[in-house]
């Protein structure tokens, strides 16, 4: 790798087209660009060239080609928050267990006739979920289920194909560098692990379990890390997005705002943990267990927190601890970002930071407020799904604060 100096160039309307300019003797390539030349002491840089087989081929990360490549991460990024939000439909309609294998390719192709519905329906009949929860379920009844674990399923490879077609493509065209060849191959092998994970997760659903009588249901580990795995590609893509869509602005490194900085940083990964917990929340069903607010029933602190030994399996496994935890960590993000927005108030930061906050705040309280309405009212499905979609749009906002206050590189 080496690297050249190159006048600036303007490009036609309509077309982007990069030149490599070789000595007066050697022919000129066609092009459709205006060159414009050199002002005393004016350089313009290009920060790759690959030589391939005798031939130049030039990789041009420019900054249009960094907007097109942030564009593209930042529709990723919204892939994956659908994705998101139809697996916690899938997963409060029950419908996660009505698909009992996994083919990548063959399963692609929904049942059409009669024939191919009644086989489909007896496959599942075989497992735990129909021998005692639906036994007494009908084909029409079964054939909702299924389209909507179908619908994740497909939505999922969308995602896929939205990662990796579009990075091989800049990877040819030479609009990635160096360092963002990394971050592009670490997201397409997140996306793919996603993928093997989801169906480790319906495996666990679909087990006998010990006790004939244990409700079939994924492991509520296996869910969170599945969760788990999408908010981090969720994270990733959106932070990516965002370095290179928006500038980073010239702040003074004054105490306050590296203090502000710090804060906003812990308080991220506090919405984060709140929003993982919610895994477990939902993988044993503890929202229904105290459908009460502020307290847990008649009192503060339920009796029942340390039901399991040892002490440390409650906050995975006992419902009432869950739900407690899932509280906790809720209240103490909502305080977080209160004093996250309060602290922003004392610093002079550009406009576009401030909205950053000010979004953020009222995010987070429309979140409490969902997610209380969520519990007072048995967890019906519309609203449960409204407030898992509302931890996503808080932690986009912990994000988009966090970006307005990164250090500008030197």
């Amino acid at each position: 790798m080496q690297r050249l100096l190159f006048p600036p160039f303007r490009a036609l309307k309509g077309r982007q087209c990069l030149q490599l300019l070789a000595p007066r003797a050697a022919p000129r390539a066609q092009c459709d660009c205006i060159r414009r030349p050199l002002r005393p002491g004016q350089y313009s840089t290009i920060s790759e060239v690959a030589l391939q087989s005798g031939r130049g081929t030039v990789s041009l990360p420019s900054k249009a080609a960094e907007r097109v490549v942030g564009r593209w991460l930042l529709v990723c990024s919204g892939t994956v928050a659908g994705a998101v939000i139809l697996g916690g439909v899938t997963r409060l309609t029950e419908s996660g267990l009505s698909m009992v294998d996994w083919h990548l390719i063959k399963e692609m192709k929904p049942p059409t006739s009669q024939e191919e519905w009644e086989a489909e329906f007896q496959r599942y009949q075989q497992f735990p979920e129909f021998k005692i929860l639906n036994h007494d379920m009908t084909l029409t009844e079964f054939k909702f289920i299924w389209y909507m674990e179908y619908s994740h399923r497909m939505w999922g490879r969308l995602v896929g194909l939205a990662y990796i077609l579009p990075a091989a493509y800049f990877w040819r065209k030479g609009w990635l560098s160096r360092g963002m060849k990394g971050r592009v191959l670490a997201l397409c092998g997140l996306v793919c692990f996603q993928g093997l994970l989801g169906w480790y997760m319906v495996k666990s659903g679909l087990e006998e379990k010990s006790d004939s009588h244990d409700i079939p249901r994924v492991s509520q580990y296996r869910l969170a890390a599945h969760l788990g795995s999408a908010l981090v590609l969720y994270c990733a893509s959106l932070w990516t997005s965002l370095s290179l869509l928006l500038p980073p602005h010239k702040l003074p490194e004054t105490r306050p705002l590296l203090q502000l900085r710090r804060f906003a940083h812990g308080t991220a990964g506090l919405v984060f943990l709140t929003a993982l917990s919610g895994a477990f929340v939902a993988g044993l069903d503890a929202g229904l267990v105290y459908n009460s607010f502020p307290k847990m029933g008649e009192s503060w602190i339920p009796e029942d927190l340390f039901t399991f030994s040892p002490i440390l399996r409650n906050v995975f496994e006992n419902p009432t601890m869950v739900q407690f935890d899932h509280r906790i960590l809720g209240i103490t993000s909502v305080t977080a970002i209160t004093v996250l927005y309060f602290l922003s108030r004392r610093i002079p930061l550009p406009r576009r930071t401030k909205m950053a906050a000010v979004t953020l705040l009222a995010l987070a309280y429309t979140q409490v407020g969902l997610g209380i309405s969520t519990l007072l009212m048995y967890v019906p499905t519309p609203l449960a799904a409204t407030h898992q979609s509302g931890s996503l749009a808080l932690l986009t906002g912990a994000l988009w604060l966090m970006s307005e206050l990164r250090r500008v590189p030197k």
